[in-house]
């Protein structure tokens, strides 16, 4: 009997169910979006209702609606695949809906998801791009300054600062214009929104660019825009930030810290890992500049832990690992100093292959393209004039492609030379401090005659490398051997061991390093030639010289001489 009266109360759920689904299916858009719109980002339970509103639109094949429940599918996805799933869905549906206006909106939010989640820059950019190709003949203000925004965005985290301010100084005039403007609350909130984050990221570029003033009126102007608007929580975070490292620049550090941290909560919660780094940064700048350096430290490794997570690091940040360097030294922590130097040539090398993507990128597919517009509209002019800016054209795209080529071979060989150098320091300070000599560890412990002969061996190639006998012309592993007392097989098998390299390897690092360690200490060796620097070394020609210093210290001797004499010269 209780087992037919549980089957009962199911089946009678079920029917509530069901009905309640039917007489929800059968709601408009609006009231179904009525009943989740107002939720937090990132909420699931909004996906009850959600679900149901893309099946109807797909149903009803209504792509425009379907559109706007695909970007609430996004709005509402707390992990970044699903945002990136839906986002794709988005430009499915505005591409079957025909509409130029719906398509530019979905390549958008694309962007948005690679620039903001996923910090993929290439691949924002060339969402923002095709956005920016069917915005031409749109009539959509608000899509046109949408995208203008988000290519601003790229070109701030580029260094353009000058650039991308042009750009948001248009849209939070545009912005501040539609905030006021007599329409629906719903078009003010998003213009408000644009306004507010248009503000924030000129007052970004006008730290960069050292515009104190300006910044500090923007900071301003924002929290007074905001008040305690719960609306706009995040924007007021990122100006809460921003105030924090205005007052640590002032030296204010108390006030700092109040403004820092009020943020970080928000920032946090948002998922900007990249803010929250920032955020982090500064905290432990301004505990520094309080002399607690306990709590400084504690901050600056939280950096290097989102960097760890998201293998990411803004520009800005790369200071954060110097800090760390120099803190590692003082206290004489040698594990430490050389785990943040190799952070910090992470971080330049994922830095760089930004850089070297996005900087010719960004000219290429985005200014040169706006240039071919004008282009195409004097062609209504005169064929003269067609002909004089196109021969204009080709020749200052020429000679920016030159200078872009040259001053980025330039900043490469520069960086590759202080990464060097520091590599240097870093080995030279390990030597010097390297107290216990080879035989001293071969006397602590009995061994056998195999360790034995082994240590002797090892003592035998610790002589050969002191006494610089690897600068020997042809010498091979068999007259190494031969010299050591040994065969070359043997020989061949103890260095593959304990050097971790084959002989060819072994031999051609010590060359190249004792030319380095000599390039560096006497400048008189930045006066000899190739030839003679590859002789001095023991390495027959100028090409295989030349070839092993690039493979070994990444930079060719011929750069790597000029950068020293150009550092001697400014010391």
């Amino acid at each position: 009997m209780l087992k037919v009266n549980k089957k009962l109360f199911f089946i009678f759920l079920l029917g509530i169910f069901q009905l309640f689904m039917s007489q929800t299916i059968n709601d408009d858009y609006e009231t179904l979006r009525d009943k989740y719109e107002d939720l937090q980002e990132n909420d699931p339970k909004a996906f009850q209702f959600l679900q149901i509103y893309i099946s109807k639109a797909k149903k009803e094949k209504n792509y425009e609606k379907l559109v706007q429940g695909y970007k609430d599918g996004v709005f509402f996805s707390s992990l970044n695949e699903n945002k990136l799933k839906y986002a794709d869905s988005i430009i499915h549906a505005a591409k079957k809906s025909k509409d130029k206006d719906l398509i530019i909106v979905s390549h958008i939010e694309k962007g948005v998801i690679y620039y903001y989640h996923y910090k993929k820059f290439q691949l924002a950019l060339n969402e923002y791009l095709a956005a920016y190709e069917y915005s031409k003949n749109t009539k959509n203000e608000y899509l046109k300054y949408q995208n203008l925004y988000h290519i601003g965005v790229v070109k701030s985290y580029l260094g353009y600062y000058e650039d991308a301010s042009e750009l948001f100084e248009k849209c939070v005039a545009y912005y501040r214009q539609q905030s006021k403007a007599d329409i629906h609350p719903n078009l003010i909130y998003n213009n408000k929104k644009g306004y507010l984050n248009s503000l924030h990221q000129l007052l970004i570029c006008n730290r960069h660019l050292n515009k104190n003033k300006e910044v500090d009126a923007a900071i301003q102007t924002g929290l007074s825009e905001i008040g305690n608007d719960p609306d706009y929580t995040q924007e007021k975070a990122y100006f809460l930030l921003s105030k924090g490292i205005s007052y640590y620049r002032d030296q204010q550090y108390e006030l700092a810290l109040e403004s820092l941290n009020q943020s970080i909560p928000v920032i946090k919660k948002s998922g900007d890992f990249a803010r929250l780094s920032v955020d982090y940064f500064h905290i432990g700048k301004t505990y520094a500049g309080l002399k607690n350096t306990k709590k400084s430290i504690t901050y600056l490794k939280k950096v290097d832990s989102i960097f760890n997570i998201h293998q990411f690091i803004l520009p800005e940040l790369r200071e954060n690992y110097e800090i760390l360097i120099d803190l590692s030294k003082k206290e004489k922590d040698q594990a430490q100093q050389l785990y943040y130097t190799s952070q910090l040539l992470k971080a330049d090398s994922i830095i760089a292959k930004d850089f070297i993507y996005l900087s010719p990128k960004i000219h290429k597919e985005y200014d040169t393209q706006t240039l071919l517009d004008e282009k195409n509209s004097l062609q209504k002019v005169s064929i003269w004039g067609i002909i004089i800016i196109s021969v204009l054209i080709v020749w200052a795209a020429g000679l920016v492609f030159l200078l872009i080529k040259k001053l980025r071979k330039e900043k490469e060989v520069k960086q590759k030379y202080i990464l060097l150098e520091e590599k240097f320091s870093v080995k030279q300070d390990l030597l010097e401090e390297k107290t216990v000599p080879v035989a001293t560890v071969c006397e602590e412990k009995k061994a056998g005659p195999d360790e034995r002969k082994v240590k002797e061996l090892l003592q035998k190639l610790s002589l050969f490398e002191e006494k610089k006998g690897f600068t020997q012309k042809g010498l091979t592993v068999s007259k190494l051997a031969a010299s050591l007392g040994t065969n070359s097989n043997y020989l061949s098998q103890v260095i593959n061991e304990h050097k971790k390299v084959n002989f060819n390897k072994y031999l051609s690092e010590l060359r190249i390093n004792y030319i380095t360690t000599l390039l560096f200490e006497d400048k008189e060796y930045l006066k000899y030639s190739i030839e003679t620097l590859a002789k001095e070394c023991g390495i027959a020609s100028r090409q295989n010289f030349s070839d092993l210093f690039y493979e070994i210290n990444g930079i060719r001797p011929t750069d790597f001489i000029k950068n020293r004499k150009q550092e001697l010269e400014s010391k």
